[in-house]
């Protein structure tokens, strides 16, 4: 697969097949995405994969968590801001809207919303799930850093005909995962990637977010218009 079609065909997945996928095609992806740009080569990421009795439990914890005292916890960082203002505002509801519309959840149906959020935890039934961490003991910089390499990952595994789904819940119950696996006090955990093979029957795996022309977001200057 070109790169630009990785990158392209890549969505959110959130309704994946059974399929196994085996250990070797994740350490490939992993590989692969660990060739991702930081500054001074630091290399701020760690990963926890988890598949079959180990993701199961995982996944057990964090829906006992979510369903029953999600006030007690919260992310170790602050991923959406605490005012929205525009483009930002529309941008995110349309998202919302349109996903829950491809399920045929109603605005006002609060209980099926939550259900579909309650999800996120279950890595949306992929069969592996992914954990990523970045060292506390590093600054700003490497949350971009960070983020490539997440992106690596998406695309890495386009390459090899799997889908996934980068999730930002999971970051809300860092101390459930702890619980779970060896993430050391100096690491935050950022996100949750669900990895698998996409059910395409699923209607909510249809819904592609809109991006904006190249136009709206750059200006080019000193550019030959001719060449």
């Amino acid at each position: 697969m070109h790169v630009d079609e990785a990158i392209r065909s890549r969505k959110s997945v959130r309704r994946f097949l059974p399929t196994a996928v085996a250990p070797s095609v994740v350490q490939q992806i992993l590989s692969v995405a660990a060739r991702a740009p930081s500054g001074n080569n630091v290399q701020p990421w760690k990963v926890y994969a988890v598949a079959g009795e180990a993701r199961q439990l995982l996944c057990d914890a964090f829906i006992e968590a979510a369903t029953h005292e999600p006030d007690r916890h919260q992310p170790e960082y602050a991923y959406y801001p605490t005012t929205w203002v525009e483009p930002y505002l529309d941008r995110r509801r349309r998202c919302g809207f349109g996903l829950y519309a491809s399920l045929g959840i109603a605005r006002d149906d609060a209980a099926a919303r939550e259900r579909q959020m309650l999800r996120n935890y279950t890595f949306f039934e992929a069969p592996v799930g992914l954990l990523v961490t970045l060292d506390r003991r590093l600054n700003t910089g490497s949350f971009m850093d960070l983020g490539m390499f997440i992106q690596n990952i998406l695309v890495a595994a386009r390459a090899q005909g799997l889908h996934t789904c980068a999730q930002a819940a999971i970051a809300w119950y860092h101390k459930v995962a702890r619980a779970q696996l060896p993430i050391g006090d100096h690491e935050i955990l950022a996100c949750g990637i669900a990895l698998g093979h996409e059910d395409p029957s699923a209607p909510e795996n249809a819904f592609i977010t809109e991006r904006g022309e190249v136009e709206r977001f750059t200006s080019f200057h000193g550019f030959d218009p001719q060449s």
